[in-house]
């Protein structure tokens, strides 16, 4: 195991996700007059891990995987984030997305702060037994940073509920007893709350539609486009379809399908599990997925990675709004061009925040050892998500700026709040 000391280098010729999270730190600490000094302590990581994950594959040969686990910060509460597997996964990329989490547990006042974790390696290439011994290999590596009251994973891009359950049970074993709420996340079955599969997408949902009524258009008189057919996008197709909304095109990682009248949202979800892709699907046209990009649409959805909308492709974006179901999907260059178009960018420590806040519930319904009901959860998480919107939307309002602006106000103040109440030691 590795501890490395916190990245704070800001210089860099090309955008990327880290440059982007801290330019949008400054920019939120220029705007409410913080000193250097806090500047610099909520720039960097209270703690970063490096570990070597080796992996025994089936055929016996070894191969060996880096692995992360940034927690930025853990003023408010346990660090809580999620674990992708996915090939570009690098420590500059886990940087980034922990201090995202740590902004957005704060703007929808979670006590909770922010981390990250991740696995370099491509899970599609390998068996489940594989991914399972990887899983609980770099669960064993971070073993000495996690816990219910220290830092709680949760499922990213490349793991889900499974996995979830394979890094519960290896934590569990190592303490000698059941500890359900070390992660979020997990099977209903294993201490998982109802609701949770879908939470971030609802979260999208909910304040897509907001927006859509802050500029006065109706549901029925909206079409969307989704980049992205995973846990975050397929939901939230759904949910949009359900609302009135016309989903007119759907990509994944594969290709893309553009119906200009609207897609059957649930027959797309059919062929995606029966094939793997939306690609072929009959009731649907083919479509180059950089150009669902380009559509024009009253609603963009990009709910795939970071950095898909950028200063090379901004130009070529003609939704009036854009809700980041993703995280870090638009760079700091692009939202400059798109915020002198009026184009309405809902942030992703905003719009995607459902999935944190019922990992939240998740938590304290392990806690108590008791379990709500799916109406309860899914109430609760519309008055979070709602609250959050009015408070950057009031914000906005009264002091400017774009509504990322805003949100990362809100969250910068509330997490440095904290730091001041505490204190600092020694």
């Amino acid at each position: 195991m590795t501890i490395t000391a916190p990245h704070t280098d800001t210089h860099s010729a090309t955008s990327t996700p880290l440059v982007d999270a801290l330019e949008q730190l400054r920019d939120a600490a220029a705007a409410l007059d913080i000193d250097e000094g806090s500047v610099q302590l909520l720039s960097q990581a209270r703690r970063e891990i490096s570990v070597g994950v080796p992996l025994r594959r089936d055929d016996g040969t070894v191969e060996v995987f880096r692995g992360y686990r940034v927690q930025h910060n853990f003023t408010r509460g346990p660090a809580k984030g999620g674990v992708r597997f996915a090939p570009s996964v690098d420590l500059d990329e886990v940087r980034a997305l922990a201090m995202w989490m740590t902004w957005k547990c704060a703007l929808v006042d979670l006590p909770y702060g922010g981390a990250k974790g991740g696995v370099a390696i491509d899970p599609r290439r390998y068996s489940d037994a594989e991914i399972e011994r990887v899983t609980r290999r770099y669960t064993s590596e971070i073993l000495p940073v996690i816990g219910p009251d220290r830092d709680i994973p949760a499922p990213d891009v490349g793991t889900d509920e499974r996995t979830m359950a394979w890094m519960m049970d290896t934590f569990s074993v190592s303490s000698g007893f059941t500890v359900q709420s070390v992660v979020t996340g997990k099977p209903v079955a294993l201490g998982g709350s109802l609701g949770r599969a879908t939470s971030t997408s609802r979260g999208v949902a909910l304040v897509a539609l907001a927006a859509l009524e802050r500029r006065g258009i109706a549901p029925r008189n909206a079409s969307a486009a989704v980049q992205g057919f995973g846990k975050v996008g397929r939901h939230a197709a759904r949910f949009l379809a359900e609302a009135g909304v016309r989903v007119v095109a759907v990509s994944d990682q594969y290709g893309a399908v553009l119906a200009p009248d609207g897609l059957d949202v649930e027959a797309l979800a059919a062929h995606v599990d029966a094939t793997g892709s939306v690609v072929g699907f009959a009731a649907a046209d083919a479509l180059d997925a950089d150009e669902l990009l380009r559509l024009e649409v009253t609603l963009l959805v990009p709910a795939a990675v970071e950095g898909v909308i950028h200063e090379g492709n901004v130009g070529g974006v003609r939704a009036r709004i854009i809700v980041e179901g993703a995280n870090g999907p638009v760079t700091t260059a692009a939202d400059a061009h798109l915020a002198a178009r009026d184009v309405l960018v809902v942030p992703d420590i905003l719009a995607n925040a459902g999935g944190v806040i019922v990992s939240y519930f998740e938590w304290v319904q392990a806690k108590q050892t008791y379990r709500w009901s799916l109406d309860t959860v899914e109430s609760r998480l519309r008055e979070r998500m709602l609250g959050a919107w009015d408070a950057v939307s009031t914000e906005q309002t009264t002091a400017g700026g774009t509504l990322r602006e805003a949100a990362m106000r809100i969250a910068v103040a509330r997490v440095l709040d904290a730091h001041r109440n505490r204190g600092l030691y020694p």
